[in-house]
C-alpha cells in the first residue's frame, strides 16, 4: 500500500503497510511509524570529519551541520517516544564530537534513544553506558518488525528486516543522456534498507532486481521508482 500523507503539514510522499503498521517514508531519510511513535534512522556516522582529522585529512567539522539540524527538527516536530539507530551511529574510536551527541540526547527528554550495533560502533562499553541510549549488540524485534545494522540472510515471511549498512542510491536516467544520483529506499523481499542519513557517507548504487521497490528521495519528496523509469 502507498499513499500520499501529511505529517506535520507537511507532505510526505509514499507509505509503506507491512502487518498492519503504516511506515511513512521520510524525505529526511528515516522512517515514522505513527502509531507506535518511532522512528527509525540508520548509518548517521557522527564524528567523522574528527576522525579523518586526527589522521590528518583536514575535514571541517560544519560537513556534519546538515546532519544536525535534520535530527533536531525531526524530535522538535514528532517527538517520537523510541527513535531506534540502526548502526553506525558514531563513525569510529572516540573524539570530540561524542560529546555533542551525548549533549544533544538530552535535549529530547520525551523520547527514548537505542542504538542497534553497527559494524563501526566500537567505543568501549564503558563510554555508552554513560550515556543515555540503550545498546542493543544484537538485532532487535519490535513487534513485525526485525531491526538491525547489516541486513539479516534469513527472515521470517511474518516479519519485516529494517537496516541500513549500505548505503543504498540509485542513478536515475533522463533524456539526453542525463542522469543524477540519488539516495533510496529499497525493498527486496522482507527487507527494508533504509538510506544512510549522514551526509558525509556516499551512496552504493544498488542491483535492482525485477521484484524490488525503490522510493528515491529527490530534494524535498519521496518517489517511488516506476518499473519503467530507467535507473542504473
Amino acid at each position: 500500500m502507498e499513499e500520499v500523507k501529511k505529517i506535520e503539514g507537511e507532505l510526505f510522499q509514499s507509505v509503506l503497510e507491512f502487518d498492519g503498521l503504516e511506515m511513512v517514508l521520510l524525505k529526511e531519510k528515516a522512517v515514522w511509524i505513527d502509531s507506535l511513535k518511532i522512528l527509525l534512522i540508520a548509518d548517521l556516522h557522527l564524528g567523522k570529519a574528527a576522525h579523518f582529522r586526527k589522521s590528518g585529512i583536514p575535514i571541517p567539522e560544519p560537513i556534519h551541520d546538515q546532519d544536525w539540524k535534520r535530527l533536531s527538527k525531526l524530535h522538535s516536530d514528532l517527538i517520537p517516544r523510541h527513535t531506534y539507530f540502526l548502526g553506525d551511529l558514531f563513525h569510529s574510536d572516540w573524539n570530540e564530537a561524542w560529546t555533542d551527541l551525548k549533549e544533544w540526547l538530552e535535549l529530547f527528554p520525551k523520547t527514548q534513544f537505542h542504538l542497534v550495533k553497527g559494524n563501526h560502533d566500537i567505543l568501549p562499553q564503558a563510554i555508552y553506558a554513560n550515556s543515555i541510549l540503550t545498546l542493543h549488540p544484537k538485532p532487535i524485534q519490535v513487534g513485525p518488525l526485525l531491526l538491525s545494522h547489516e541486513p539479516v540472510e534469513h527472515v521470517l515471511s511474518d516479519h519485516l528486516n529494517i537496516c541500513g549498512h549500505i548505503h543504498p542510491g540509485i542513478r536515475i536516467k533522463g533524456k539526453a543522456r542525463q542522469s543524477v544520483r540519488v539516495p533510496c529506499f529499497h525493498q527486496s523481499g522482507n527487507t527494508l534498507i533504509l538510506p544512510s542519513f549522514g551526509n558525509f557517507t556516499g551512496l552504493a548504487l544498488i542491483n535492482v532486481k525485477s521484484q524490488d521497490r525503490i522510493w528515491a528521495i529527490a530534494g524535498e519528496k519521496v518517489i517511488p521508482v516506476l518499473s519503467g523509469t530507467s535507473i542504473g
